[in-house]
């Protein structure tokens, strides 16, 4: 496990991240397919109404797509979801884009241990800010601040990953709203409803959400439990 850290801090570090851009600059076109994007955001109401684990049943969600260069597609909420999620949402899908590539997919959950202080990537939270101009909800009844442009945000905990087609990454998909560990269950059953789960297999056999043993603190791509209703990860 040591060795597959040192290797992941080692990508990490080389790896070109996409920065914030000027809220003031022209929006871009989403670079995945908008039938893509709105399939995969229908699938939030959905899987809410299952047992995530978490605080809330059904769960309060918002949930935030990016494209491969971190240009925001999307944002959306169900239900009451608490209105600092939504930045949080937007983070956790830039992380989860940022981080991942055709050889590994890194969940934001799994980034978790490493970027504690003493850890190997302490101090990757701090690498690519977001941009408080993207704070507001909407704008004159638009879709929000920010969808066309490069919030930039690192979150390193549950509820954010890659989304794969054809075993590449289009982009990235982040929820926030509950639990990190309920919002990872989320964001996992989303991908996989709309079929965007083609994750390498190469170095790790899954971004899935891991825990350390009881008593224990995390390490290597684990992330501590939250409530004892967490799911398993056999059962996600």
């Amino acid at each position: 496990m040591k060795k597959w850290l040192l290797a992941v801090a080692l990508a990490l570090l080389l790896c070109p991240v996409a920065r914030a851009d000027d809220a003031d600059a022209p929006a871009q076109a989403c670079g995945i397919p908008a039938d893509l994007v709105q399939s995969l955001q229908n699938k939030l109401r959905l899987v809410v109404q299952l047992n995530n684990g978490g605080i809330f049943s059904p769960n309060r969600m918002w949930s935030a797509v990016v494209d491969r260069n971190g240009t925001l597609c999307s944002v959306t909420k169900v239900g009451d979801a608490w209105p600092g999620s939504r930045a949080i949402a937007i983070a956790k899908a830039e992380t989860g884009n940022d981080f991942s590539n055709s050889a590994l997919s890194l969940s934001t959950a799994m980034l978790y241990a490493a970027t504690q202080p003493g850890g190997s990537l302490w101090g990757l939270n701090e690498s690519n800010p977001f941009n408080p101009k993207y704070l507001t909800e909407t704008t004159q009844g638009g879709p929000g601040t920010g969808v066309g442009h490069t919030p930039g945000g690192i979150i390193t905990f549950g509820g954010g990953l890659a989304l794969y087609s054809g075993g590449e990454v289009i982009g990235g998909l982040g929820v926030s709203g509950d639990s990190s560990c309920a919002d990872h269950v989320i964001a996992y059953r989303m991908r996989r409803a709309a079929h965007l789960d083609d994750i390498p297999t190469g170095i790790m056999s899954s971004d899935n959400i891991q825990y350390p043993p009881a008593g224990q603190q995390p390490t290597g791509f684990e992330q501590p439990h939250c409530f004892p209703q967490d799911l398993p990860p056999g059962q996600i």
